[in-house]
């Protein structure tokens, strides 16, 4: 059986779509939340590709910057400050409490693993009522780099002393599992939407859309 599961938090642990009641106000675009966060993501790769690093924080800003800008929109620091704030208050999904608790109880340490800066992941799992589930919470913040870096997945996992094909990561994003594998860790998919599993990424062991089944697929393992 496996010793430990890292889970991603943003969109897999909690539900980043009701971050769109902080963006409706200004922008009429069901998409905008997800061109906004995927943006994010690119600027962290780009971080990475050239060596170099800023809190997930700092690159949200620059982001929401851009985004407001490329709309012709003023971003003002009350706004700045309502939508940044908004993202450490997601709500988990109702499925994480149980499935958690499962894990925890089956003997399997679980683990936060983030891009988030660590006082964030602090700040998101204390307002999601759900950090006292986790064992530990990791950030990029430690190794200046964020996933799919093999850095982060490696580095916690000498942090825990768990060897790499003990450990299960948890995410629904394809290049957050494509990294994990080529770590060494076993992989799950928790399909939170309609989008394909990229098909020339090194493929996840489990898939599943419900946490749960996927806990008790782990357990299997």
């Amino acid at each position: 059986m496996k010793k430990a599961v890292f889970f991603d938090i943003n969109e897999t642990i909690l539900n980043l779509n009701e971050l769109s009641e902080s963006f409706n106000p200004y922008f009429n675009n069901k998409y905008v939340v997800k061109y906004w966060f995927t943006r994010l993501l690119h600027a962290s790769s780009i971080m990475g590709i050239m060596d170099d690093y800023k809190n997930f924080g700092e690159l949200a800003a620059v982001e929401l910057e851009n985004l407001f800008a490329e709309s012709d929109k003023q971003l003002t620091p009350k706004i700045k400050t309502e939508i940044l704030g908004s993202f450490v208050k997601l709500p988990a999904y109702d499925d994480v409490s149980d499935s958690l608790k499962f894990l925890k109880q089956k003997g399997i340490r679980v683990i936060a693993v983030s891009n988030s800066s660590l006082q964030m992941i602090k700040e998101q799992l204390t307002n999601a009522g759900i950090i006292g589930l986790f064992d530990a919470y990791y950030s990029v913040d430690a190794v200046c780099k964020y996933k799919p870096y093999k850095d982060i997945y490696q580095h916690v996992a000498t942090e825990e002393k768990i060897d790499t094909q003990d450990i299960v990561m948890v995410a629904t994003h394809d290049w957050d599992l494509f990294g994990a594998k080529k770590a060494g860790l076993s992989t799950a998919y928790i399909k939170r939407s309609k989008k394909i599993y990229h098909p020339y990424y090194a493929q996840p062991n489990i898939v599943k859309s419900n946490l749960m089944e996927l806990a008790q697929e782990i357990i299997k393992m």
